[in-house]
């Protein structure tokens, strides 16, 4: 009979609270859990979804910003064997729609700030149960509730290291999106990387206001540190008047940030004067970190060690350990122990000289067993060895440090999300005037790169960017909007009828942004 190892969310957070049950645990809007008191609100949790009827592999949903929450919702959800599934909150309710009826949720849980983006849609969703907390809904009974009266859940179900966890939707290049699947065994992988590569310590404090829906913000630091007993202080979202302040009041060791945050963490009025002398380690990843930046924290004592992954790797595929900060600038370092890279050809023959550009490809036991319900984009994406095909393009150097030089698939990085053209194409098309469009992406000083509509019109017809915009906003999520646009006549393309986005992007490459005719 093959042993279950105790390695599911539910079954390691009891064991770290009975290590050290008056350790702090969770800090949120000035209010301090312990890990006893943490997981107390957890079996609660577990106790009212299993009332509700929340079995193994059920899929319960999470809607809301940054909340303590969302955590104990993950834990209890684990404790029962079902499957969490954290939703983006800066989607619209037709895009919420689609991947929480694709996942089958059977329970949501919802924030008082979403419930009304939900409504309109809440018809068409096919959930057995709908939770709201923090406020007071009749459409949305209250969650607290259900906990006070259940039957604490504490022996958390037996999963083994291939049962999903956690779905975490991104959106496809078809502009469907596709729900990621994180097993048990990817999650455990994970935190076992990071804890060798960026040696989290049980006496670290981390400053989590980085999206717990996205990889980074839940599986970069976040669940480690919960793993090894140490201290998460989280915000509700980014301010980054808040992040200086807390860094220094809760003496701050370990953060996670794009570089959009540091931009502005360091354009602070605060920032100069700012007491950051126990920030040991800020891990950077979703866009390549500018030099500028990189100086300017390493000049206060910040190692600022970029990383490389994805959803499908739950995160961390390469980090580049502070060693290496100066020396290999700009490199996102080596895999983990637990992960391998590789980069191909065009032909898929595995390159072997340094500094010649190919696709990265990562193996590991971190990375995702595939799409939920979608086997086509699994055998898409992952070879019958296990390899994923990232769609990046990259190389590694003579020393075997790996840099990330550009994207194969036309995504585009702004403030850390990723945005995929196709799925924003799709809804400018819709617009009366637009004949042609393709989705770039422009360099763009705070937000790493700008979303860019190159547009061609129907004869007659006139187009300005406060019209696409107003007409983009009715579908798509605001950091998808185009924030730039330009005129041309037609979009150059191949004899196939391809669209030639590099043509565009050389062309606009240096654009000042705005709106172009």
């Amino acid at each position: 009979m093959a042993i279950r190892p105790p390695i599911s969310p539910g079954q390691w957070i009891n064991s770290r609270a009975e290590l050290l049950p008056m350790r702090p645990a969770l800090t949120f809007q000035g209010t301090t859990w312990t890990y006893r008191e943490l997981v107390e609100q957890i079996d609660r949790l577990a106790g009212a979804l299993h009332a509700q009827g929340v079995r193994q592999g059920d899929r319960v949903g999470f809607l809301a910003f940054n909340h303590s929450m969302f955590l104990v919702a993950l834990f209890a959800t684990s404790k029962l064997g079902a499957i969490y599934v954290p939703l983006n909150f800066r989607l619209t309710g037709a895009e919420l729609e689609f991947i929480i009826n694709d996942a089958g949720v059977h329970t949501l849980i919802v924030g008082p700030d979403h419930q009304s983006v939900l409504e309109p849609v809440r018809g068409a969703l096919k959930c057995q149960r709908f939770f709201g907390f923090g406020g007071h809904s009749e459409t949305w009974p209250d969650i607290a509730r259900e906990m006070e009266r259940a039957t604490p859940v504490h022996a958390a179900a037996e999963m083994d290291p291939d049962d999903v966890a956690i779905l975490i939707y991104t959106s496809g290049t078809t502009g469907r999106p596709k729900g990621s699947m994180m097993t048990v065994g990817n999650i455990w992988a994970t935190m076992v990387n990071e804890m060798l590569m960026v040696d989290v310590l049980s006496t670290d404090t981390l400053l989590t206001y980085a999206p717990l829906f996205h990889v980074g913000g839940l599986n970069v630091l976040t669940m480690t540190t919960i793993l090894k007993g140490a201290h998460v202080v989280l915000h509700q979202s980014f301010d980054p008047g808040q992040v200086i302040a807390d860094i220094a009041r809760y003496k701050v060791t370990l953060a996670f940030a794009v570089p959009a945050m540091l931009l502005f963490i360091s354009q602070h009025p605060d920032f100069e004067k700012a007491d950051t002398s126990t920030l040991r380690s800020v891990s950077v990843g979703g866009a390549p970190c500018p030099e500028p930046l990189l100086k300017l924290y390493n000049g206060r004592g910040i190692a600022v060690n970029q990383g490389y992954g994805l959803t499908e790797t739950c995160a961390m595929a390469s980090f580049l350990t502070p060693e290496w900060c100066w020396q290999k600038m700009g490199s996102v370092g080596k895999p983990p122990p637990l992960t391998q890279l590789r980069v191909i050809d065009a032909t898929g023959e595995v390159i072997t000289q340094p500094h010649a550009r190919g696709e990265i490809c990562v193996r590991g036991l971190n990375v995702t067993r595939g799409y939920w319900n979608r086997p086509d984009a699994t055998r898409d994406a992952l070879s019958e060895d296990g390899w994923l095909r990232t769609g990046d393009v990259g190389y590694f150097d003579e020393d075997g440090f790996y840099y990330i030089c550009d994207r194969v698939k036309d995504m585009v990085i702004t403030g850390g999300e990723n945005v995929y053209p196709a799925e924003v194409e799709s809804v400018l098309y819709e617009h009366p005037s637009i004949a042609e469009v393709a989705v770039i992406g422009e360099p763009d000083e705070k937000w790493g790169e700008a979303v860019t509509a190159v547009v061609a019109l129907k004869p007659g017809t006139t187009l300005t960017l406060e019209q696409l915009q107003e007409h983009a906003s009715q579908k798509l999520a605001r950091y998808k909007i185009p924030r730039r646009m330009h005129i041309v006549p037609a979009l150059p393309r191949n004899p196939t009828g391809k669209v030639l986005k590099y043509v565009l992007r050389d062309r606009f490459a240096k654009s000042a942004g705005g709106e172009k005719q």
